[in-house]
């Protein structure tokens, strides 16, 4: 089969579509004839050699895809811990899901990755809930638009940051209360201008220790901060007096490394409690670019120069 291959760790560049061997379907797992394939900034960490994948998941780069099960022709999507840059993947059984009426395999594999985590990290480690404030960062990346269509269907009011005043208006349009240009690093002041010291009661936050110090400031009694990657540097100095006296909670989370009990029990309630939200017109993936599978290092490119509103997809012939 087709697929793209890193020979070597490194950029955009690093990428190579060649061949390589045929995915075996194992106990509990379906084939899957991969039809798009959906791209994520872990791509260009693993791509660079540092974000490794979990053990025994394939070495091809990838983390959702849409496609036809091989055995049957049903059209499913599904999260991947690796591999999803191919023609063909072999996926556990519980992890698959079928394909609402209406999106096409594009729409689909926009889905998986970027609503899986924002489901679970608002959600179920957030604890959102009707009436609060939420304040998303990176708003207007992939994970950023799942997290302000979730949020405002569960009643929430949400706040988006984007690195780019061009950004701010495809936030709004998803449905954002406020959306604010924090390319200079400052955002803490002008949410203050707003709302008031101390009104936020969720973040969700993939950059980490760029943000924390304006994070924790704008954080009320009992608010959370969830933090779901570090694009923005690993430290930071922490107030521990302020999270002490307002009783708050800095959570960590990934998805990739869980294990796969968790993930099919996460998929579950996914089908359940969000995928009615793409059959009633809540939820709608958001497509900013697509390419042939062989121009991934184009929309390695794209994705690393920060280009993009929502996700960008690989198509497979």
């Amino acid at each position: 089969m087709k697929a793209i291959l890193v020979p070597r760790p490194g950029g955009p560049e690093s990428l190579v579509y060649g061949d390589a061997p045929d995915p075996i379907a194992g106990p509990g797992e379906e084939l899957v004839l991969v039809h798009a394939a959906g791209v994520n900034r872990a791509d260009l960490l693993q791509a660079a050699g540092k974000y490794p994948p979990p053990p025994g998941a394939s070495p091809i780069l990838g983390m959702e895809v849409a496609g036809e099960l091989a055995a049957t022709g049903e059209r499913v999507f599904a999260l991947l811990a690796g591999g999803g840059y191919a023609e063909k993947v072999a996926v556990p059984s519980g992890l698959l899901m079928p394909i609402p009426h209406g999106l096409s395999f594009v729409d689909a594999a926009a889905i998986p990755e970027v609503f899986f985590t924002a489901y679970l990290n608002l959600f179920r480690e957030g604890a959102l809930a009707r009436g609060e404030r939420l304040l998303v960062h990176a708003a207007a990346s992939g994970v950023g638009t799942a997290a302000v269509q979730l949020a405002k269907r569960a009643g929430a009011e949400v706040i988006g940051t984007t690195r780019s005043p061009a950004k701010c208006d495809a936030v709004r349009l998803l449905g954002a209360d406020l959306a604010l240009y924090a390319g200079n690093g400052q955002f803490a002041e002008r949410i203050e201008a707003h709302h008031g010291q101390q009104a936020i009661d969720l973040i969700l936050d993939p950059v980490g220790g760029a943000n924390l110090e304006q994070n924790i400031r704008l954080l009320r009694l009992g608010g959370r901060l969830v933090l779901i990657a570090t694009m923005g540097g690993r430290e930071a100095s922490l107030d521990l007096g302020a999270v002490l006296s307002r009783r708050l909670r800095i959570i960590g989370s990934t998805l990739r490394s869980r294990p796969l009990s968790e993930k099919m029990e996460l998929t579950h309630a996914f089908r359940t409690e969000v995928l009615p939200g793409f059959l009633d017109g809540a939820l709608r993936p958001v497509i900013d670019s697509v390419f042939a599978l062989s121009e991934a290092e184009a929309a390695h490119r794209r994705m690393a120069a920060n280009e993009n509103i929502g996700k960008i997809v690989l198509r497979v012939a």
